[in-house]
């Protein structure tokens, strides 16, 4: 354990706190002087125990205000939390919907591909027959 002395409207105190953690305590110090230094500033002097009670008072609250914007924090990261997993869902739903749709697009243009080649096959070889009967007899 570390000693730290710390000041407190100008009085010395010696404090125990884990090693490493002294400039942190140091610190806390420094926020209750500011709150003095503030609560004098706006009333005047009223005693070091009635000024240390109001500094307290008024740390607790920021502390409490902290806490409830926390608490707030949270429950609208759960609920993003919520929407992005909905979202999630949506999107593959979507995908496989998207891919279902393309595969049955896919397999009628097969199917009018086949057609197309079945109708047009015939008629080509009939063009050629022609085309190759005409040269014939032309070349007679």
């Amino acid at each position: 354990m570390a000693q730290v002395v710390v000041q407190i409207i100008g009085r010395n105190y010696t404090m125990q706190c884990d090693d490493g953690q002294e400039e942190h305590l140091r610190g806390l110090a420094a926020m209750i002087n500011e709150e003095v230094d503030n609560i004098v500033a706006s009333v005047g002097q009223l005693g070091d125990l009635r000024l240390l009670i109001m500094a307290a008072l008024v740390l607790a609250d920021k502390y409490s205000e902290s806490e409830r914007a926390r608490t707030e924090l949270e429950r609208q990261l759960a609920d993003l939390r919520t929407t992005r997993s909905l979202a999630e869902k949506q999107a593959l739903a979507m995908d496989n919907a998207a891919a279902r749709t393309l595969e049955a697009a896919a397999r009628r243009l097969e199917t009018l591909a086949s057609t197309a080649s079945t109708y047009l096959a015939p008629e080509t070889e009939e063009e050629e027959d022609e085309t190759g009967s005409e040269s014939g007899a032309a070349g007679n």
